[in-house]
């Protein structure tokens, strides 16, 4: 812990040196403000201090943290639907430095000062560091060999894992940040729109909820992913209420299930809707195009519709689930129920 400390005054100290050098640091490096709108929502600061349970321990949090550093994805867009201030993240596949389009708007009131510190799977230790976050937040699948370097620079709340725990981690981020009440609401707000979407599209359909399946085509991998019940998407698509297809594979233990180009009659349902995770290359399109040059595709019965890959699958977050329900009404042709 101690060589870890003195590691990270040392960075800070090199980085002050640099921008007496550089006179020009001042001017490009200021922090704009926050909008005045991030974090809005009073802080149940009476319960501060307060210990934290989560998967690697207890986290002790003296006062509620406005300054988050998120390193997983998903717990980004937890941390700004809940109005706080995201400082550090790691990088969104196929946006640079930058947050995705899809969270253009909460970004814009609590993500201005928002740095990208690496990639997921190795984030800058010391990159976290200088920016002093009062709570660091991701999950153990993600970083566990880092717990303990986070853990001696700020308090630190790790969950399992992401995807079909998405949202009991914005329960437990709301709990760190002292805004239980607020991460209530968003999760009940968005159940509330989705049975109330289901229903629209349900009456659209004569009545009948029209059955779904959400596939996946990745560079790399020769088959492609029918996603479970109890994968993100899977998740949201039952709290709208539209089920998969009678008898199609499924698993409690998994998010997907591979589906060879033989296989693909197994994909069948009402609406086929298609992600694409590609790489710079494009390779995840060939094994698309590979599957759907197989007759088999040709014999699919649903009509088969494109959907975004970020915001359907890799998001696991509210606003995912909302950018899902809009891409759903329109598809549908039905009332958003915004």
């Amino acid at each position: 812990m101690a060589s870890t400390r003195r590691r990270w005054h040392a960075s800070v100290l090199v980085a002050t040196a640099s921008c007496l050098v550089l006179t020009a640091c001042s001017s490009t490096e200021t922090p704009q403000a926050a909008s005045s709108s991030c974090g809005q929502v009073a802080d149940n600061s009476a319960g501060f201090p307060r210990t934290v349970k989560h998967v690697m321990g207890e986290a002790k949090i003296d006062k509620p943290p406005k300054r988050v550093a998120a390193l997983d994805t998903s717990y980004v867009d937890a941390a700004l639907a809940l109005d706080t201030e995201v400082i550090a993240f790691t990088k969104y596949r196929g946006f640079g430095d930058k947050l995705p389009d899809y969270l253009a708007a909460d970004a814009a009131k609590c993500g201005t000062n928002a740095k990208a510190v690496g990639e997921l799977a190795a984030p800058d230790v010391e990159q976290i560091y200088a920016l002093k976050p009062d709570l660091i937040v991701s999950a153990k699948i993600r970083h566990e060999k880092y717990y303990q370097q986070f853990a001696s620079s700020a308090p630190t709340v790790f969950s399992q894992t992401t995807g079909a725990s998405w949202k009991d981690n914005i329960r437990l981020l709301g709990k760190a940040l002292g805004k239980e009440q607020l991460a209530d609401k968003r999760i009940a707000d968005y159940e509330s729109r989705a049975r109330r979407l289901g229903e629209a599209i349900k009456t659209k359909n004569g009545g009948k909820a029209p059955t779904v399946t959400l596939a996946r085509f990745v560079a790399g991998e020769q088959t492609a992913r029918l996603y479970t019940s109890e994968s993100y998407a899977g998740i949201v698509m039952r709290d709208i209420g539209l089920p998969r297809p009678p008898g199609q594979p499924d698993r409690t233990d998994k998010v997907n299930v591979d589906v060879s180009q033989e296989e693909i009659l197994k994909l069948d349902a009402d609406r086929v809707f298609v992600g694409v995770y590609d790489d710079d290359a494009r390779k995840g399109a060939e094994v698309k195009s590979r599957f759907a040059a197989n007759p088999l595709w040709g014999k699919l019965t649903g009509k088969v519709s494109d959907v975004n890959d970020t915001t359907w699958i890799t998001s696991v977050s509210l606003q995912g689930a909302h950018a899902i329900m809009d891409d759903l009404a329109k598809l549908f042709g039905v009332d958003p129920m915004k």
